[in-house]
């Protein structure tokens, strides 16, 4: 190998030349010698990697083609190079993991980084196979020998740290974990000089302590380790207090039953941390305790009503600490930064004081409002905008949790001052303050309690307000058409109190297309923001009373369709944006069209269908690659509205249907299109039937699909069940290929891991859309041709059966149903 290990450098370099002629020789050479012999391959990428005489940009290389050759996104793929490594020489794989453990030792960083992501490659493979067993004990042996310097301990922690977030816990002896914790926990001790080494333990301890369960159920072990982390948190080094804060909320969530003794020392720890320590140490503190409401929050939910005798304990820890952390939160509040508000991924202390704070409203309900209201009081008027946009955050934060009871009178107090504010010289105040209006109007307005927080006095204040706001800068307009948005929402089961928007609904509808092409294409999230409160309002409104406004609307949307064919596009990027206005527009024509078609104004409907569908299909012949979603679920509402007129459009849809059903890679618009049919068959019944075979193909095919995502097989079978109850006794020349593939699914249902929660969900899913595939099969083929079930009546009764039977009893209501549909057949 000697001459080879001499060429790959020269290779490896020229695989990273700017001329691209030598370049695309290069990597011809690599991946020849790659398929040529992998054994050899691989050592010498190894040996590269490993000798410090060699360029840092070839070494690079080597361990970047290294960690490729092991591990990638892709689960075939990776599937594929497990098996490919497991089947090497094993006298080569061992001297290959020797060289990588040498290189730990490496006089180069970016060397000892490397390798040590490419230990916990090789690991991951080998330990669940119960090979490499010595590992932990060769990455220890470096911690542990005399004068071993402080790089190459720095590199072993993070081999270990990278060791143990590759591998599952069961797969390390218990005896590991120990020697494991024993070593990171020194790499932690204040006397280690470099503060590289105890950053490194730091994490590793972060990514070890998922294996440290027994550990945390000893007392003596868990009170050692939770001091080290403790004494860790006031290190001198940011990245350390930083990493340590880490830990904290790792173990807040892992092993939230053991925090109690340290709860006085981590709440001291978290105070001092989040008023004076810099941000990034600040916000994990913040998370500290964010994540013990999201376990008690869990806790609580878990619990409502049971006296579980094995449940785990809730220690209230949120509800005893209340009287000093909301303060605690309070001032953070004020710590904005400037123009935060222009920045969608703007996080930082008062965001997450903010996010805290709506955790503890809902983890102790009513108890928040008396800690809170006096600060929102106290500052809401002061001059500095800080104050004054901390007292609205505060407010809109803690509306979920408490009772309607303890918040009515407040909210009823405030919200006209709310309103006011909506004038405010400061934009974040404002911005802030639209937020909590949509707060109000999502979580505490119900038009019909006996005193709601709307009604016909102050709705055309209300609306005043939000519609003059509409006209504001980007994110402020972004935020107020959330809250029409939620103003709407508030009248869905309301009718008839929804007549109260109808003499708003022409000024509203105005006043978001206007937003709407404001945010055309610099502020998408205000575009979108706009077309989903208009939704919202067609969703809600009163027909008939409405639907002339509703009718002029339809054809707004539809002359806005229209205009995104002229789009120039030169780049993908002006494609995707293309698409996605055209994803915006179809769903409102999708409201829209639901929402005439289910009233007397379905004569609307029929005047624009063909225009509709003209548009609809000129929508998915500008994307060829992929069918259009949103299209497509216009579609479905239309063939819904149209009924059997629908079938003059079959002949120029069927093909995109058809690239929709085949769509395996966008397994969503695959059972989009799944559902598509299903409208299709109710609207056309029998006159589907020309166009069955071609369906019936092509769900066939993708039941058979391993490529495709499960989620999909479910709505196929009830779309058997669709296609039945349209094409009746035709149906008879399906049987013999629908059937077999029920049968199997229903067998799967039998062996399905009751353990697994995802299981359990699909298997419900599954054996609903199971039903309804034999429900509408049994109605679809009855009299006559009933005698053609027979054959495979044994298996409809085990499947009834077995449904009857089944423990989450998810289906037995369909029972009796199900039996009067087989006696009739």
């Amino acid at each position: 190998a000697g001459a080879t290990v001499m060429d790959i450098t020269q290779i490896l370099l020229a695989a990273q030349s700017p001329d691209g002629n030598l370049r695309s020789a290069a990597e011809g050479n690599i991946k020849q010698f790659q398929e040529q012999n992998l054994s050899n391959f691989l050592l010498s990428l190894s040996v590269e990697l490993s000798n410090d005489e060699r360029p840092p940009e070839s070494r690079r290389l080597a361990g970047i083609i290294l960690k490729n050759s092991l591990d990638a996104k892709d689960s075939a793929k990776k599937e594929l190079l497990i098996q490919q490594w497991v089947s090497l020489d094993p006298s080569i794989k061992l001297q290959i993991k020797e060289s990588l453990l040498i290189t730990l030792g490496s006089s180069v960083g970016d060397a000892r980084q490397t390798s040590s992501q490419v230990i916990a490659k090789i690991a991951s493979i080998e330990i669940p196979r119960r090979e490499w067993q010595d590992l932990i004990a060769k990455l220890l042996s470096n911690m542990t020998q005399p004068g071993a310097s402080a790089p190459l301990k720095q590199a072993t922690l993070e081999a270990l740290g990278y060791v143990c977030e590759e591998i599952p816990p069961e797969h390390l002896e218990q005896n590991q974990v120990n020697a494991v914790l024993t070593a990171v926990v020194q790499g932690m001790n204040q006397t280690e000089l470099s503060s590289e080494v105890r950053l490194a333990a730091v994490k590793a301890l972060y990514n070890a302590l998922d294996f440290a369960e027994s550990n945390f159920a000893n007392e003596m072990e868990r009170t050692f380790i939770m001091k080290v982390i403790c004494d860790t948190a006031v290190s001198k080094e940011v990245e350390i207090r930083q990493a340590a804060f880490e830990c904290l909320v790792a173990i807040a969530s892992t092993y939230y039953v053991h925090l109690d003794p340290y709860m006085q020392t981590i709440f001291n720890l978290t105070a001092n941390a989040v008023k004076g320590d810099e941000e990034p140490v600040a916000l994990q503190a913040v998370e500290f305790w964010s994540t013990i409401c999201e376990e008690e929050i869990e806790l609580q939910e878990e619990y409502e009503g049971s006296d579980d005798a094995n449940s785990t304990v809730n220690y209230r820890f949120i509800e005893k600490a209340l009287p000093s952390l909301v303060p605690m939160l309070l001032e953070t509040l004020l710590k904005q930064e400037e123009d935060q508000e222009q920045d969608d991924n703007a996080w930082n202390i008062s965001m997450s004081g903010g996010t805290c704070l709506g955790l503890i409203a809902r983890t102790v309900g009513d108890a928040i409002v008396p800690l809170v209201m006096p600060f929102v009081e106290a500052n809401i008027t002061k001059p500095d905008w800080r104050c004054r946009e901390a007292a609205t955050f505060a407010f809109g934060s803690i509306l979920d949790g408490p009772s309607l009871e303890k918040l009515a009178p407040l909210v009823q107090a405030g919200l006209d001052f709310l309103l006011n504010t909506m004038n405010d010289p400061n934009s974040q105040v404002k911005d802030t303050t639209a937020w909590t209006l949509g707060r109000v109007f999502e979580l505490l307005h119900s038009p019909c309690s006996t005193n709601p927080i709307i009604s016909n006095a102050n709705l055309p204040r209300i609306m005043a307000v939000l519609l003059e706001s509409s006209k504001d800068v980007p994110n402020v307009a972004e935020k107020v058409c959330g809250a029409i948005y939620f103003l709407a929402q508030g009248y869905e089961d309301a009718e008839p109190a929804s007549s109260l928007l109808t003499p708003y609904l022409p000024n509203v509808i105005a006043a978001l297309l206007t937003a709407a092409d404001r945010g055309d294409m610099t502020h998408v999230r205000l575009r979108a923001s706009a077309y989903e409160a208009l939704n919202e309002i067609v969703r809600v409104s009163n027909i008939p009373e409405t639907s002339s406004i509703i009718g002029q609307l339809l054809q707004e949307i539809m002359r806005r369709l229209n205009l995104t064919f002229d789009h120039q596009i030169f780049s993908s990027g002006d494609k995707e944006k293309q698409s996605d206005l055209q994803a915006l527009l179809c769903g409102v024509l999708q409201v829209i069209i639901q929402k005439l078609s289910s009233s007397d104004a379905k004569s609307i409907i029929a005047q624009t269908a063909d225009q509709l569908m003209l548009l609809f299909l000129r929508v998915f012949a500008c994307h060829s690659a992929t069918v259009h979603e949103e299209a497509m679920l216009a579609i479905g509402a239309l063939a819904y509205a149209t009924g059997p007129d629908f079938v003059k459009y079959m002949p120029e849809f069927f093909k995109y249907l058809e690239a929709g059903l085949q769509n395996y890679e966008e397994y969503q618009v695959c059972s989009i299109s799944v559902g598509v049919v299903g409208d299709i068959c109710r609207a056309l019944e029998d006159k589907i039937l020309p166009f069955c075979d071609g369906i019936m193909t092509v769900l066939l095919k993708d039941l058979s699909n391993s490529q495709l995502n499960r989620s999909v097989k479910p709505p196929i079978f009830s779309c058997f069940g669709d296609i039945a109850l349209a094409i009746g006794e035709n149906f008879e020349k399906y049987l013999p290929y629908a059937m077999p593939m029920l049968q199997g699914a229903a067998e799967l249902l039998v062996v399905l891991d009751q353990n697994d929660e995802d299981m359990v969900d699909y298997g419900n899913q599954l054996r609903r859309g199971i039903f309804e595939a034999y429900s509408g099969i049994l109605q679809g083929i009855k009299g006559a041709k009933a005698q053609l079930m027979i054959p495979y009546a044994g298996h409809l009764l085990q499947f009834t059966e077995a449904v009857y039977k089944d423990r989450s009893r998810s289906m037995s209501f369909l029972l009796p149903f199900f039996f009067v549909t087989l006696l009739h057949g």
